[in-house]
């Protein structure tokens, strides 16, 4: 076998609840994960050894040894499944780098499906799903895709029933945000004071089952958004420009700094987008749709 191309999802967190802070270090969730329409895409041929090289926008940041996800992903394929041979991969950056839209978990599942059809592997959904979760908290949601809630650190998955297709404009920083410090800059926020247990209100699977935008925007939220004001200050001027454009709703997405805004329909994404880039609040700006499919080999 030449090659094989797999094309995996980035995610906006529609809500992200953050409960204490466990006794290993990671937060408690309740979040719904929602894949939508931008993609990394992983590139697997056969070589001797497991490599990485990367490409596209800010790829440099990208590190390429054994802490790069995709990297991880086929190391732990490689030792479940008995196998001797190596993958050379080639990741195309289409999500932003430390963006809060989850392009190394894309990485790591694309890297889990090209290695087990390179590999002849022939493992099922459920079995690489379970060599997900030991790679990264949102990786078994880039192979899944769709629309899920999530509990846990991210990593227990309920698949989430959505009446429709949403449309959203993604308005995307110069500079990435790094996890840990979004994290730590929350706790630090919150101080001493006790924190509830994370939840996700029914209102919201409620709305996406309805397909209705309008009563989905209303819900949107992120308990992470504070700490990323703090870090980021310039973002709260972002969603306030996609308000003011008419958005439906807006929320930091993750650890952030993207900040996803959810419109009517194609035309005022179109309108949104145009906004968005005239106010130059954002380096970048995409418009996408949602839910989508997870990790896919394509030809």
């Amino acid at each position: 076998m030449p090659s094989v191309t797999v094309r995996a999802p980035a995610k906006v967190n529609l809500v992200l609840s953050v409960g204490p802070r466990r006794q290993d270090g990671f937060h408690e969730l309740a979040t719904v994960f929602h894949a939508i329409s931008l993609y990394d895409e992983v590139v697997a041929e056969p070589d001797e050894q497991v490599s990485v090289t990367v490409e596209g926008v800010h790829s440099e940041l990208v590190p390429t040894g054994d802490d790069n996800l995709a990297v991880r992903a086929a190391e732990i394929l490689a030792a479940y499944a008995g196998v001797t041979t190596g993958a050379r991969m080639h990741i195309r950056k289409g999500i932003p780098v430390a963006g809060g839209l989850a392009g190394g978990s894309a990485d790591a599942a694309a890297a889990l499906v090209a290695c087990d059809e390179l590999w002849g592997t022939g493992l099922g959904r459920a079995e690489l799903s379970i060599l997900a979760a030991r790679v990264g908290s949102d990786v078994s949601f880039a192979l899944m895709g769709g629309t899920a809630l999530a509990t846990g650190r991210g990593e227990r998955l309920t698949p989430a029933m959505v009446g429709g297709t949403f449309h959203w404009v993604l308005a995307m920083a110069d500079e990435g945000l790094g996890t840990p410090e979004v994290y730590a800059e929350l706790d630090r926020i919150r101080g001493r004071r006790t924190v509830a247990a994370p939840a996700v209100a029914p209102d919201v699977l409620a709305a996406l089952r309805s397909g209705e935008p309008e009563a989905l925007g209303e819900l949107l939220g992120n308990d992470l958004q504070p700490a990323a004001f703090a870090l980021a200050p310039g973002l709260e001027a972002t969603l306030e420009a996609g308000r003011a454009l008419g958005a439906l709703g807006a929320v930091v997405s993750g650890s952030g700094p993207t900040c996803a805004f959810l419109v009517h329909d194609s035309e005022h994404a179109l309108d949104v987008a145009i906004g968005l880039a005239a106010a130059e609040v954002a380096a970048d700006v995409a418009r996408t749709i949602g839910p989508v499919p997870g990790a896919r080999v394509v030809t």
